[in-house]
């Protein structure tokens, strides 16, 4: 199992998750006990690369996203990948993955989107 996180940076477990992870500046990705197995950058169209953020996380074998907020088109992809995501609110990636963990926390769906990604 490999877990991803958006993160502003390439710190590890001590780095703050990025707000909305298609725009964050790297991927940090976890195996199941919380180890950090692997740092990208974030390469994809968002940030003038190419692709999408789903596509380079699953390229990257990804199974689980934790974020604070996406889309619904991003989640939607995300979903088409096989990638469950968790919307979880915390600072931090240790706290993140502690979290999602520890607790039983439900995947996302449409009422965690962001709401300016809502239809209105």
């Amino acid at each position: 199992m490999r877990v991803v996180i958006p993160t502003n940076g390439r710190k590890g477990l001590a780095d703050k998750v990025a707000e909305h992870f298609g725009r964050c500046a790297a991927y940090t990705f976890l195996d199941g006990k919380g180890r950090v197995v692997e740092i990208i950058d974030n390469t994809s169209e968002h940030l003038g690369g190419e692709g999408l953020p789903p596509e380079l996380m699953k390229k990257h074998q990804a199974d689980i996203l934790l974020c604070k907020g996406l889309g619904s088109r991003a989640l939607d992809l995300c979903q088409e990948l096989g990638i469950d995501v968790y919307v979880i609110k915390a600072e931090t990636v240790r706290e993140i993955f502690t979290i999602w963990k520890n607790n039983k926390i439900e995947k996302a769906g449409f009422k965690d989107v962001c709401q300016e990604d809502k239809p209105g």
